[in-house]
């Protein structure tokens, strides 16, 4: 007889059941296989894409530093920079010195870039008006297309307006040339601009605050001479500093001078700088017309007396006695001058009772 199998009777492969459950020799399928490959590679993603973001994000600080400290430059199409935000310290035509730096650019090239602040649809010079000047005469005679260009610093947008003239101040005063009556016109044209700056003094000493006390002095002194005979001064840039300091105490003294110096300037419309102080220089050589006085003559009693000593000289006046003899009076006790002195006009009171 046979013995029935039982309907529940499951045969196990014990090769399979040997190896333990969690084991590095657990079989996965393949489904399972391409879950976990595909969180390795989303998880080593999102870690590269971090790493990705810090970085961007450091150059990005950095660049704003850079930025803020004036130290990133580009070149910049000569075009793209307009020069009318800041009135410059510059007196009218070419500058002779144009030609020896254009010389300068084309054997090593620029050394010191021009300063720009970005603009919506351009940017704007802060710093290097004869440097761009030099580019673009060298672009418009050579069409060279390394001159369509200019190295420039970019400036952070929207720094205060003191700062941009200061900046442009800074840079100018180490330059030969300039004159008092340019640093004049420069704090008069800032003042203008500015609504916070209550005078003119105020704006020399803002814009001239790394220059000494003597020359802010001179400065303000130019800014008083070119507010009162400007309009008649067409080269004030020309002053130096001996004559335009004359005129301003003349014209102190003798306000009324001042229609008189404008119809020598008006006598040579056409003149050149040189005519210009050549006039100026004669209108203070001439004698300036003065109210006489009438001298007050006042009586005076002149004598001499013979001594000793030699010659006393004595003078006698309203309200005045004079002495002169060689002789040494202050070895005299002061007792002994008190006493004739005294006796003097005790002399001179008798005798008028007498």
């Amino acid at each position: 007889m046979t013995k029935k199998r039982r309907v529940f009777d499951i045969e196990f492969d014990e090769s399979a059941a040997a190896v333990p459950a969690g084991t590095a020799e657990t079989r996965r399928g393949p489904m399972a296989t391409a879950i976990t490959e595909n969180a390795e590679a989303l998880t080593a993603r999102q870690a590269a894409e971090t790493a990705i973001r810090a970085e961007n994000d450091a150059l990005a600080h950095e660049h704003v530093r850079l930025k803020k400290a004036g130290l990133i430059t580009d070149l910049i199409p000569l075009d793209a920079i307009r020069t009318g935000k800041l009135t410059r310290d510059r007196a009218p035509g070419r500058d002779p010195e144009i030609d020896e730096l254009k010389t300068s650019i084309r054997s090593i090239g620029l050394s010191n870039p021009i300063r720009v602040e970005k603009l919506a649809d351009g940017y704007e010079l802060i710093q290097g008006y004869r440097r761009l000047t030099a580019f673009r005469e060298l672009f418009e005679e050579t069409g060279d297309a390394q001159f369509a260009k200019i190295p420039s610093g970019l400036n952070a947008g929207g720094e205060e307006l003191q700062k941009l003239y200061r900046r442009m101040v800074d840079e100018n005063l180490v330059r030969r040339g300039v004159s008092f009556g340019e640093m004049a016109r420069l704090a008069m044209a800032y003042r203008a601009e500015d609504p916070n700056v209550e005078s003119y003094d105020r704006a020399v000493e803002l814009l001239f605050a790394s220059s000494g006390r003597q020359r802010r002095s001179y400065i303000k002194l130019f800014v008083r001479l070119i507010g009162q005979i400007g309009d008649h001064l067409k080269y004030p840039e020309a002053l130096p500093r001996a004559l335009g300091l004359n005129l301003l105490k003349r014209i102190d003294e003798q306000p009324a001078q001042i229609r008189q110096l404008a119809a020598v300037l008006a006598s040579e419309p056409d003149r050149s700088a040189e005519d210009e102080l050549r006039l100026l220089n004669g209108f203070l050589s001439a004698k300036a017309a003065r109210p006489k006085t009438v001298a007050q003559k006042s009586a005076k009693t002149t004598f001499r007396l013979s001594r000793p000593e030699g010659i006393a000289k004595c003078t006698a006046a309203d309200g005045r006695v004079e002495l002169r003899l060689e002789r040494d009076f202050s070895g005299l006790e002061r007792q002994r001058l008190e006493a004739a002195v005294q006796a003097f006009f005790d002399s001179l009171d008798a005798a008028d009772r007498g």
